[in-house]
């Protein structure tokens, strides 16, 4: 059995399941700007999301898509080969 491996993706999962979590952030104060928190926090949230997916991105554009190779050939991607 294997534990808890931590993979950047997992980045990803905070920003929604936070804000199904709504009775965390359902209140008028405090304001900023005159903007209720609700409505200042789903910003943040937002603002949140975009440094996640930032993150993410950084961690894994090095790393291969597959661990095979590719057995497709020059040829095999030309559309206009046709066999």
């Amino acid at each position: 059995m294997r534990g808890f491996q931590f993979s950047p993706w997992n980045l990803l999962l905070i920003i929604p399941l936070l804000v199904l979590i709504t009775s965390l952030f359902n209140t008028d104060g405090p304001r900023l700007f005159g903007m209720p928190f609700f409505y200042w926090f789903q910003f943040v949230f937002v603002a949140v999301g975009v440094l996640c997916t930032g993150i993410v991105y950084a961690m894994t554009r090095d790393k291969p898509t597959s661990d095979r190779p590719d057995r497709l050939s020059v040829d095999e991607l030309d559309e206009g080969d046709v066999k």
